[in-house]
């Protein structure tokens, strides 16, 4: 699906990745874990397009995509739930639900699209005429989540989907991913809370300054002492 290759990126003038090679599988559903600062956010949005890398490549269900336009990555099936939610919070719900299916293929599918979110997140639906603004923020977040699923992506990435939210609502958002994955949508996972993205993950990537220090199952993962301490904070 996805595969990176000696990526290295910068963020300002400051080099934030370094010599990134990372496969992601069609299906798979991998988290990103690893201490602040270490370039999560910085990989994520090198993949939706918003940072370019100084060097390496990247491509995309084989086709290579290092240097296609920002607004044409949506189009290559990449979608992004950035950190923070980023909301058009004076808007509604359904409008901003509705600026997730922008492009043609999935505007026609629009109405089918709706449905299926509205599915996962069944609290959404009484909320459609609701400013976003005015939504609690694990409301809030599944508004961000479903707004990327609008756009029907092959590839889901999503940058501290729990941040600041109650562990009652962390524990129905993981959910929610994992039954997202099983649906057979493709994710990219950054998350600090990592005992609940080990336990939904199929496949474990630890960055330490920018680069990729450990990689494996969660199980595996979870089993290492050294990862533990030193990366995992368990």
């Amino acid at each position: 699906m996805l595969e990176l290759k000696q990526l290295t990126v910068n963020y300002g003038e400051a080099r934030a990745l370094w010599d990134i090679s990372l496969r992601v599988a069609p299906g798979e559903l991998l988290c990103v874990v690893g201490p602040n600062g270490a370039g999560k956010t910085t990989l994520v949005n090198t993949v939706a397009g918003i940072l370019k890398p100084v060097s390496g490549s990247m491509s995309m269900q084989g086709r290579d995509i290092t240097r296609l336009a920002p607004h044409k990555f949506c189009e290559a099936g990449i979608a992004l739930v950035p950190e923070g939610r980023r909301l058009f919070t004076g808007l509604t719900v359904a409008e901003n639900l509705d600026i997730g299916s922008f492009l043609p293929a999935a505007k026609a599918r629009r109405r089918e699209t709706l449905e299926e979110v509205l599915a996962l997140f069944p609290a959404l639906k009484a909320k459609l005429p609701a400013p976003a603004g005015e939504l609690s923020g694990g409301q809030q977040q599944m508004v961000a989540i479903a707004r990327a699923l609008m756009a029907r992506p092959r590839l889901l990435l999503l940058d501290e989907p729990s941040l600041g939210l109650s562990p009652l609502v962390v524990a129905d958002m993981f959910e929610a991913i994992r039954k997202v994955s099983a649906a057979g949508i493709t994710i990219m996972l950054v998350e600090q809370n990592v005992s609940m993205a080990m336990r939904i993950s199929h496949r474990a990537c630890v960055l330490e300054l920018g680069r990729i220090v450990a990689e494996g199952a969660p199980d595996e993962m979870m089993q290492r002492p050294e990862i533990r301490q030193a990366y995992l904070g368990v």
